[in-house]
């Protein structure tokens, strides 16, 4: 049995009513594949390096979010919400004619992943969140943030319709590297920022060797669905026995106390719920993918395991036991 190869993939388009979601559909295209949902500000390209570590029974289909990688934005006036977003999920379901989705999020992408879950359990199957378990809760020091959000998305609507005559600022795409690079805190180092500035650029038609970022700025300023904890805990409860893997880095703030409710209440009382910590920050999926794929491969082979006769239990075993896995 093999593994998934970066450069053996479908681009698959989807209509919307907004204009389309983008996306790269790797290996098996038979059965019904992995959907994997990327974080806030990235796009499908952050699974580069963990997609080749997965085995090739099973597909994976990447999506672009709406106003990231080589989807649409949204149309000018409007804003960008993960309610919303929520419904990338559907629509790749309803587009299918999928009954059930397994799902694999890193950040947005698992807090999306994560709500719908919640939401529909019925419709999946297993979840694997990456360095995320809830989003951020809603408090009295965040409501200036908030404020400022408006205005800022009102400046990126003038920068959109600017950006319709006339070219963005371009950069040399070492300049490029460095600037993605601080603005993940370095969770994404210089030598990765490549596999997520080749879908979050456009080349320059006024200068040689130049790019422009092309992301829709108003993600930025997106707006989340309100939660406290409370409610984290409750959406939690309705996911029960389901299979329900979280990986985080080790030196990543993304999961920390305000989770430990959730993160109890499936270690008590989901029976195949697993949590681990590789080292990394919050970029771990991708800076870190052999040590993300030891927990995630014995995972997808467990609760979508291949047809039966092309593999053995003993023969995983041993591999896990070699550290191949």
């Amino acid at each position: 049995m093999g593994y998934l190869s970066l450069s053996d993939y479908d681009v698959v388009r989807i209509d919307t009513p907004f204009g389309h979601m983008m996306g790269h559909w790797y290996g098996n295209r038979k059965d019904r594949p992995i959907l994997a949902i990327h974080g806030w500000q990235d796009n499908l390209g952050t699974f580069d390096t963990l997609i080749p570590l997965l085995p090739d029974y099973l597909g994976v289909l990447c999506m672009d979010m709406p106003g990231h990688g080589y989807s649409s934005n949204l149309p000018p006036g409007m804003h960008y919400s993960a309610d919303d977003w929520i419904l990338i999920i559907s629509r790749v379901m309803k587009e299918y004619k999928w009954s059930k989705v397994s799902l694999m999020g890193h950040s947005l992408g698992g807090v999306l992943s994560y709500i719908h879950t919640a939401l529909a359990p019925q419709t999946v199957d297993m979840v694997i969140l990456l360095d995320i378990t809830l989003p951020p809760f809603d408090a009295p020091e965040n409501i200036p943030k908030i404020r400022s959000w408006m205005e800022k998305h009102l400046v990126e609507e003038d920068r959109n319709r600017l950006a319709e005559v006339q070219e963005p600022p371009s950069y040399t795409m070492e300049q490029l590297r460095v600037v993605l690079s601080r603005g993940t805190f370095n969770s994404v180092p210089l030598e990765f920022a490549q596999h997520l500035l080749n879908r979050s650029v456009r080349k320059s038609s006024l200068y040689p060797n130049r790019y422009y970022f092309a992301r829709d700025g108003r993600t930025k300023y997106h707006t989340l669905l309100p939660f406290c904890a409370e409610k984290a805990l409750e959406l939690i409860k309705r996911v029960k026995d389901k299979p329900y893997l979280i990986i985080k880095g080790s030196g990543s703030p993304f999961i920390d106390s305000r989770c430990d409710e959730v993160l109890n209440y499936l270690s008590e009382n989901n029976p195949n719920f697993e949590f681990y910590e590789v080292e990394g920050l919050h970029h771990v999926h991708l800076t870190n993918a052999a040590e993300c794929a030891k927990h995630i491969v014995p995972f997808l082979r467990r609760y979508r395991p291949p047809p039966m006769g092309s593999w053995s239990m003993a023969e995983e075993e041993t591999k896990v036991a070699k550290g191949k896995l």
